[in-house]
């Protein structure tokens, strides 16, 4: 099954798809409710960790994947966005983390550095992508692909290693 069919499935059985992101802010939702007082201390704080983990990472990689698909994939318009697997995850992130933000401060979330990490990357790694595209790079370069792969990694470690220096 590659990703395309994965994605259509599951346009064509929603069901599944509409509970899971409208469930997750409802549990939030529910959480605040309940752990008004307790949100930071230890089991609470893990359990926001599991909605916050749950809809950030799907809403992450849907919006890395719309940018890459805007600017790579010609021809993808605006208006071809399929609602259920492109628009609802980053609408239950927003509202996710909205609803878990009035309770608990997201450094009381354990691992929420982790989902910054992971924003960064990938934002890195768009970017280097539409440059090497956009430069023609490969065309003007008569290197050898392995040499060429290792320099790739070695501007993204050095990319990365510049950018938490800054987030510090």
């Amino acid at each position: 099954m590659t990703l395309g069919q994965f994605f259509d499935y599951l346009n064509n059985s929603p069901l599944l798809l509409i509970a899971f992101f409208a469930g997750v802010p409802l549990l939030a939702f529910l959480f605040n409710w309940i752990f008004r007082q307790d949100a930071t201390l230890s089991p609470w704080n893990y359990l926001y960790s599991v909605l916050v983990f749950s809809v950030s990472v799907p809403g992450i990689l849907v919006v890395g994947m719309g940018i890459y698909m805007f600017l790579f994939e010609r021809g993808n318009s605006l208006y071809n966005l399929q609602l259920l697997t492109q628009v609802l995850p980053v609408v239950s992130m927003i509202v996710t983390l909205g609803i878990v933000r009035r309770n608990i401060a997201f450094e009381d979330v354990p691992g929420f550095g982790k989902l910054t990490s992971l924003m960064v990357l990938i934002v890195t790694v768009l970017i280097i992508m539409y440059l090497l595209q956009r430069l023609h790079l490969i065309v003007w370069i008569n290197l050898p692909p392995l040499v060429f792969i290792a320099g790739l990694v070695i501007l993204l470690f050095a990319v990365r290693f510049t950018l938490k220096s800054l987030m510090k």
